[in-house]
């Protein structure tokens, strides 16, 4: 079973973006490439940096940090991101 994670992407326009992935370093190249397998909202938008990078367990836990993180504002996602708060431990 692979582990899946949550990360954060921050683009050259301070927007974050957030997703989940089983190589989180993969898909940041793919992401910084543009190519066929980039987020939509992030391509043009470079350089990218992946400000955010955490082990979630299986996809369905990763799915739901992901809802969770991308209900938050952009404000506390910046907290996250500087770990003044943290993400539910009970998915």
């Amino acid at each position: 079973m692979s582990d899946w994670h949550l990360y954060i992407i921050q683009n050259r326009l301070n927007q974050l973006y957030t997703g989940i992935s089983t190589d989180p370093q993969r898909r940041l190249q793919e992401h910084q490439q543009g190519g066929v397998k980039a987020a939509k909202a992030l391509k043009g938008k470079g350089p990218l940096t992946q400000v955010f990078c955490i082990e979630i367990g299986n996809r369905s836990q990763a799915s739901k940090a992901e809802i969770w993180v991308k209900k938050l504002s952009h404000q506390q996602k910046h907290q996250l991101i500087n770990q003044q708060i943290t993400l539910p431990l009970n998915w």
